[in-house]
């Protein structure tokens, strides 16, 4: 949140070393999902975020955010059914003005990595402006 994602990578990949098999685990590799995202590494980001899944499918922001990956790679598909699941999980998710409300976008730095790869690929993957 302080707008240094790419800061962010080593500490997430040592918490999982630490803990591999953990119950907690999937929020680790979905929030290295979100900041490879951020960062434009999709395929990185797809390979984390599928892991997070894996290991616990009720988390919205997961689903979001694979839902935007997959657009970006062009998987259609893929990316509605993610994003009808983080629809389902959260309203959080029910338009692009409403994931914008989110205060970690309040951060420009974290703004900026967003509108070049996390909300075009939420528009792609068919999510409402409003």
């Amino acid at each position: 949140m302080t707008g240094s994602a790419e800061d962010a990578l080593p500490y997430f990949e040592h918490a999982i070393r630490l803990n591999p098999s953990g119950p907690g685990i999937a929020p680790w590799y979905g929030r290295m999902g979100v900041v490879q995202l951020l960062e434009s590494h999709i395929d990185a980001a797809l390979v984390s975020l599928e892991k997070a899944s894996n290991e616990n499918a009720r988390l919205p922001f997961v689903h979001a955010y694979l839902a935007a990956a997959y657009a970006l790679k062009g998987q259609t598909e893929r990316a509605h059914a993610e994003l009808a699941e983080a629809q389902k999980l959260s309203n959080a998710y029910s338009s692009l003005a409403n994931v914008e409300k989110s205060t970690w976008f309040d951060n420009t730095k974290i703004r900026a990595l967003a509108e070049a790869t996390y909300f075009p690929g939420l528009r792609k993957a068919g999510m409402s402006e409003e």
